[in-house]
């Protein structure tokens, strides 16, 4: 699991400043993800503040063998 301290006032804030920071690569990922703060589903416009976490959770695929 990597981790990263960015700043940002607002959840788009901080994806803004990762996009930013990884690029593209990263950008093409987070299109498809799921964001949570702090455990839970949230929107770009939600405040965060320095204690909060935001989950980018990439879409899973697969099945049973």
């Amino acid at each position: 699991t990597a981790r990263d301290t960015l700043p940002g006032a607002t959840v788009g804030d901080v994806l803004d400043v990762a996009v930013a920071r990884y690029g593209p690569s990263f950008a093409a990922v987070l299109a498809t993800s799921a964001v949570w703060l702090n455990g839970s589903a949230t929107t770009r416009s939600a405040a965060v503040g320095p204690d909060d976490e935001i989950g980018i959770l990439p879409p899973l695929s697969g099945g049973a063998t």
